[in-house]
């Protein structure tokens, strides 16, 4: 049982790194910056995969605890309250990435009206560019 509880505190520990990675991206997309978001992708899963593996490891170690052991009550409160942790920590994430998603939505949006209005103005410029000098020459000889 003590594995499983170092366990979970690992993967709270990586959850916690998660949140603060989304925390420093977040005010940085809001205010339009979106230079690091491939960097930020990329920690983004290198977390995750060690989330996996962490997981991976915890039911392994699920598996090898004896059906007759029974876990102390100092040990189940240890993991209750990492478990809750986990809990409040995913729930943050959630929050984050809607906000995240709801940046890059704006701002790809933005974008889209941004070329709309450059394709229209050059259809505008278009319809007023001046006669080519080469027409005018076929046309005098």
């Amino acid at each position: 049982m003590k594995r499983i509880i170092d366990l979970v505190q690992q993967k709270n520990h990586y959850l916690e790194k998660f949140y603060a990675l989304n925390e420093g991206e977040l005010l940085k997309f809001a205010q339009g910056d979106y230079d690091g978001i491939d960097v930020f992708y990329k920690t983004r899963e290198d977390i995750l995969a060690v989330i996996r593996y962490i997981d991976s490891e915890t039911d392994k170690a699920n598996s090898q605890i004896p059906e007759d052991q029974v876990a102390t009550q100092e040990e189940r409160e240890s993991l209750r309250e990492q478990l809750l942790i986990k809990d409040e920590y995913v729930a943050h994430i959630l929050k984050q990435d809607l906000q995240i998603l709801s940046c890059i939505e704006a701002t790809k949006n933005s974008i889209i009206r941004e070329l709309q209005e450059v394709r229209k103005h050059r259809k505008a410029l278009g319809r007023y560019k001046t006669p080519s000098h080469a027409k005018r020459l076929d046309e005098e000889a």
